[in-house]
């Protein structure tokens, strides 16, 4: 590091929000009465005993009373400033990323206490789009609340869920994984997929999450142990406790499972769960009222998004809720489920399921040079069709495209459009 980027960085302990600055004026006091405490005893010390000549010269007597004021003060500040600092790579090294160049003791500090003060979140859906979402949210607030689908049946968390009748871990594992502060390797451990023998197929979180609920008793308290593990940022929560299916209604017949419906590649009219007594997860519905800010999406319509929105009474809790609520619209379409949509057929097909007038904001892509590969298509803003359908919701449009793969949103770029255009706007 040269002397200048260490300098900006000394200067950054003077950023307002650190919670440091009245800590160390307190100190600085307290230094201050105890040296005046110390001149009354030396001042008393001084006219009944008599010191020998070289006393006179290391003390500057030499030197008019305010040149000696400003040297010993200078002196002094300089002296307890290296101090603090080799304190607090002293008490808090072992801490610390061990990293030459990582972040500084100022920087963590004061990420910190950023995150702490960011807004109370919701993010509600599941899958791919839930991960990447919360990925990016993380870095602003860690008052995050993720309400997960339950419907899934496919791959590892289908077989888990009938074999041990446990709620799917599989999105649940991603949103462990997306909210993680823990070192890069336990993460790819917790999405380890074995390939071979009685395993094949499974993951090791999918595995890690069943066995905690089996040690702890219930999946919440799994949830919130394997979120210790990881260091998760915030809590993660299903939609509903109860063992739901996911019912479509596709080409007149209906399909049962939330696997199963992508694979019919007919159009989708719309979708249910089964039973319909289920209850709305408690710690969801205290998570939705106490919230400040909502998201819905990105993922799946009908198999991630839909299927908590259908949970009984999840749509009067965001209604009642006086959180602002966005909806963040998919980049791509997804092959048998929406195929040709544009930004007007998914709110046409909310507003068939959950009514009008449940979003202040509706996020768009607004990047087109970037197209998805593999069968998908751009979900095309045809802003008037759109707008028609809106209830008066307000379109952001940006440039939310993961260059990488085009068909995912970007985790950063998404979260400060979020949070720079409808939270702070």
């Amino acid at each position: 590091m040269n002397r200048k980027t260490a300098y900006r960085r000394w200067l950054r302990w003077l950023l307002p929000g650190l919670e440091v600055k009245r800590w160390l004026l307190l100190l600085m006091a307290a230094i201050l009465v105890i040296d005046l405490g110390a001149s009354y005893a030396l001042k008393a010390v001084y006219s009944e005993v008599t010191f020998p000549g070289w006393v006179a010269t290391l003390t500057l007597q030499f030197w008019p009373k305010p040149v000696r004021a400003a040297i010993f003060t200078v002196g002094g500040l300089s002296v307890l400033v290296f101090a603090i600092f080799m304190l607090q790579r002293s008490v808090l090294g072992p801490f610390l990323p061990g990293a030459e160049n990582g972040p500084s003791t100022m920087e963590m500090i004061y990420t910190f206490r950023t995150r702490r003060r960011g807004p109370r979140l919701v993010a509600i859906g599941g899958g791919t789009g839930m991960s990447t979402l919360l990925r990016g949210l993380k870095q602003y607030t860690s008052n995050l609340a993720a309400v997960v689908t339950v419907a899934d049946d496919g791959g590892s968390s289908g077989r888990l869920r009938d074999e041990y009748r446990i709620l799917p871990p599989g999105d649940f594992r991603q949103c462990l994984v997306a909210l993680a502060d823990a070192e890069p390797l336990v993460k790819e451990l917790f999405n380890l997929r074995f390939k071979e023998g009685s395993l094949n197929g499974h993951s090791f979180g999918n595995l890690f999450i069943m066995a905690m609920a089996e040690v702890t008793g219930n999946f919440e308290t799994a949830l919130r142990e394997s979120g210790r593990v990881l260091a998760v940022r915030g809590t993660i929560i299903p939609s509903t406790l109860h063992d739901v299916t996911l019912v479509a209604s596709v080409n007149g017949a209906f399909v049962e499972g939330e696997s199963q419906i992508p694979r019919q590649n007919a159009p989708i009219s719309r979708v249910f769960l089964k039973p319909d007594d289920i209850l709305l997860n408690p710690e969801a519905a205290l998570a939705i009222a106490q919230a400040e800010l909502i998201v819905v999406g990105p993922g799946s319509l009908y198999t991630s998004i839909l299927p908590n929105l259908m949970v009984p009474g999840m749509i009067r809790c965001i209604r009642e809720s006086p959180a602002l609520k966005v909806f963040v619209c998919n980049l791509a379409s997804q092959p048998g489920e929406t195929d040709g949509y544009h930004v007007s057929h998914y709110l046409k097909t909310l507003h068939d399921h959950v009514g009008e007038n449940l979003f202040d904001f509706v996020i768009v892509n607004s990047n087109s040079n970037h197209m998805p590969t593999g069968g998908q298509n751009l979900v095309v803003f045809d802003h008037e069709q759109a707008v028609r359908l809106a209830d008066g919701s307000k379109f952001i449009g940006g440039d939310v495209v993961n260059v990488g793969i085009p068909s995912h949103h970007d985790p950063d770029k998404l979260a400060r459009l979020i949070m720079k255009r409808v939270w702070e706007s």
